[in-house]
């Protein structure tokens, strides 16, 4: 059993909350499974995912939004504070429940139960984090219902092995649709979920952080970079993320966003290439661009030296 301690609110995550208002977390902070600890910007939902954490009520939690815009991170980031150990997955189209469960494998010559991350997560009572949900095939989640429920996980393969749900156990989701497919084209392979599986979550559409949100987060992560230069990626960065969503006249212009994540990738190398020509563009070119298409590469390229001026035929510095 692992020991538990409270944690106060506004000093673990750094927000405005009321001086006493604690949460339950974890003392032990050297198990494998906590996610590293990095910079973060914490924003509203986050007293939603603390609530599920006291109290899932026979719940799960899905967060949606758009590709970047810090699903799970803020989920990781949430449990690193807290010390609580994530079993994250990577959901896909040909992924099963067993995959979630366990199978038996090969091991030295002979055959044994690997316990899977569902499996381990409900004996352990860690958070199971379900990346891309709605990549998987709906008939397989329908095997969760029970388990998000609070029923036992009963593992017929394994000799009908039964594990009761730790009281610490969690179950989150995360995906670019909210379970009923993805009408605008932008995401390959969305699935549309089966209802009775959705009717078990809460849902908290997670947008792009605000543009001083996100200028913390570049300056955190990339200190040395002059604030100005950081102001006009940040500037370059939504109109991207305008013209993915489809927020322009015609519709969706761009099939590559530019996350958060994607953007102090850009911070970053700009100032690991600022005694090179160009060095602005030449990251950007290798954060994002070179994977585009060409005629989109050309469009963000001229939108990017449009906002950014001199810069963008300079140096890093205003």
């Amino acid at each position: 059993m692992r020991t538990t301690q409270r944690f106060n609110i506004a000093q673990t995550f750094g927000v405005n909350a009321p001086k006493g208002l604690t949460i339950e977390g974890f003392a032990d902070d050297g198990h494998p499974q906590i996610p590293v600890l990095t910079p973060y910007v914490f924003r509203q939902g986050l007293s939603s995912v603390l609530a599920f954490l006291r109290q899932a009520g026979g719940d799960a939690f899905l967060l949606t939004g758009p590709t970047g815009s810090g699903k799970t991170s803020l989920i990781c980031q949430v449990a690193a504070r807290l010390h609580w150990p994530v079993q994250s997955v990577a959901c896909h189209g040909r992924m099963e429940l067993s995959d979630l469960v366990g199978q038996f494998v090969l091991i030295d010559g002979s055959t044994r139960f690997v316990h899977g991350p569902l499996a381990i997560a409900m004996r352990e009572g860690h958070l199971l984090i379900l990346n891309e949900i709605d990549l998987m095939d709906p008939s397989e989640l329908a095997g969760l219902n029970d388990v998000i429920e609070g029923q036992p996980l009963v593992i017929a393969q394994n000799g009908g092995e039964v594990i009761r749900p730790n009281p610490t156990f969690r179950v989150f989701a995360t995906g670019n649709s909210a379970g009923a497919g993805d009408p605008t084209g932008l995401y390959q392979g969305v699935l549309r979920q089966n209802l009775a599986l959705l009717d078990r979550f809460r849902v908290l559409q997670v947008g792009y952080l605000p543009p001083d949100d996100e200028l913390g987060v570049l300056q955190a992560s990339a200190p040395s970079l002059p604030r100005e230069v950081a102001t006009l990626m940040i500037t370059v960065a939504n109109e991207i993320r305008r013209l993915f969503l489809g927020e322009g006249e015609q519709g969706a212009e761009l099939t590559v966003t530019l996350s958060t994540r994607t953007l102090v990738r850009w911070a970053r190398l700009a100032l690991t290439f600022r005694g090179a020509p160009q060095p602005i563009a030449y990251a950007l070119e290798q954060a994002l661009t070179a994977r585009a298409e060409p005629e989109q590469r050309e469009a963000i390229h001229r939108l990017a030296a449009d906002v950014m001026g001199d810069l963008w035929s300079g140096g890093t510095a205003p």
